[in-house]
């Protein structure tokens, strides 16, 4: 993986998270909360296994496992 593709995927999960939010802040304005956090649960877990997997690539990086290369 390169430094690139690494802050892309970042720049990526940031962008889920966001949606996650915004798909919660306006189906609540007709649905109930419950219903709310159903429709955003997938991109908010989606997010939350992109980050978990940037994490661990992070450290594997600083450890000098898995470097990630700068192109």
């Amino acid at each position: 993986m390169n430094q690139q593709r690494f802050v892309t995927l970042a720049a990526l999960a940031f962008g889920l998270i966001l949606v996650s939010f915004i798909i919660l802040g306006f189906s609540r304005l007709v649905l109930p909360f419950r219903t709310a956090r159903v429709l955003a649960a997938p991109t908010t877990f989606a997010a939350f296994l992109l980050v978990l997997y940037l994490l661990v690539r992070g450290v594997l990086s600083a450890l000098g496992i898995a470097k990630i290369r700068e192109e």
